[in-house]
């Protein structure tokens, strides 16, 4: 598990003036994003899963639009069909290195993706997930010369306006990402995540990261404010240089990324949250892994997707976000909480309610102030060290 440092590099004016005038910017003339869409992962690591053209009925019952699969697994891709939800896929991070041949890439395309659009509505490949913190020195560098294949094949096959390519990073990324506006990315990445960056403003693709504000309170819970990683009321804390205010983890770590990419000459690159969540059971050293703040932060944080939030930083920019996950994953290795991330139960019942059976029949009633509002001073302040990534 990577910590974050939280330490306070200095800031030259110049760059928090880039900041500032790039905040205006997207605040004034940002596009807003499509109406609200949930999006939640469909993870498979389990024995005991429904099949998945029963998933697919399930997610239509409750409206939900949006998935994320961890593979091309063939029999989801026919079930969802004619759905009339959005997917997307990954390509495994053991296939990596094979895709930096353009023939092969294009024999993947032609075999895993073609054949199912587009009745099923394949919008995005994931190349591997967060690759850059794999400690594979061969599969790092491979990953953009194989998004650049990937993506070639889809040009050649006619598919590249429909269907974007990028790749899912752990938020262990960043070597500062508090406050906000310190955002940056390790050094020893640097030289790898620029040409990735470039290659996702060229195809007009978003950044995806991963982030867990659960292992924020999990390393330190008598100091983390549990209301502020929950999105509950809550004072919320300001970043000393922009001012903002922010008062929810979720989205100063969204923020630390867009000021990451800004430092190095990328600051229009969409940030979209491939996954975040938190687990209603967990070990016992597992602090906050419990089913009534599972409850919680799901709850409000799709409440806040139906109001089409930005963050303090581009407030007119809708963040999509991916729940993670739809089911409880039986096979999953590692601690009781990478177990135990489901909204359901693999028989089909929910593990907790957050709502989605209001919203799928349009009951919910939302009402949310904004959240992009500079105040006068901090409310708070973490002074430590945060482990905010979920181990691989």
């Amino acid at each position: 598990m990577a910590v974050l440092s939280n330490s306070f590099p200095a800031a030259s004016p110049s760059f928090l003036a880039t900041v500032l005038l790039l905040h205006l910017f997207i605040s004034e003339f940002g596009l807003l994003q499509e109406g609200a869409a949930l999006g939640i992962n469909y993870g498979q690591v389990a024995d005991n899963l429904p099949s998945p053209d029963k998933v697919a009925i399930l997610l239509q019952s409750i409206k939900v639009t949006k998935i994320r699969i961890y593979d091309t697994n063939p029999q989801v891709l026919t079930a969802f069909a004619n759905s009339g939800i959005d997917l997307t896929v990954t390509l495994a991070n053991e296939l990596v290195s094979q895709m930096v041949d353009p023939q092969q890439a294009l024999q993947w395309v032609s075999t895993q993706i073609k054949p199912y659009v587009p009745a099923t509505k394949i919008s995005g490949i994931s190349i591997g997930n967060e690759v850059f913190t794999s400690n594979d020195t061969q599969l790092m560098t491979n990953l953009v010369p194989a998004m650049a294949s990937i993506y070639s094949a889809l040009v050649q096959l006619g598919l590249d306006s429909s269907v974007h390519v990028s790749t899912s990073n752990s938020l262990a990324v960043l070597v500062n990402s508090y406050p906000p506006s310190t955002g940056s990315f390790r050094s020893d990445l640097a030289g790898l995540i620029e040409p990735m960056l470039q290659f996702l403003v060229q195809t007009s693709s978003p950044f995806w990261i991963n982030a867990y504000p659960f292992f924020a309170y999990k390393g330190d819970p008598t100091t983390v404010p549990l209301g502020y990683v929950l999105f509950e009321p809550n004072g919320g804390m300001v970043d000393p240089y922009t001012r903002l205010h922010y008062d929810n983890m979720l989205y100063a770590q969204v923020d630390a990324v867009i000021v990451a990419m800004a430092r190095l000459g990328f600051g229009g690159v969409e940030v979209r949250v491939s996954e975040t969540g938190w687990p209603s059971k967990g070990d016992p050293d597992e602090y906050g892994a419990s089913m009534d703040n599972a409850e919680s932060y799901n709850r409000n944080l799709l409440r806040r997707q139906l109001e089409n939030e930005g963050t303090p930083l581009r407030p007119s920019q809708r963040l999509e976000v991916y729940l993670f996950a739809l089911f409880n994953e039986d096979m999953k290795p590692g601690p009781t909480s990478e177990r135990n991330y489901g909204l359901y139960q693999p028989d089909g019942t929910m593990v907790y309610d957050v709502g989605l059976a209001d919203i799928a029949t349009g009951s919910t009633s939302v009402s949310l102030a904004s959240h992009g509002s500079k105040v006068s001073s901090p409310c708070f302040s973490f002074p430590f060290n945060i482990a905010l990534v979920r181990p691989t």
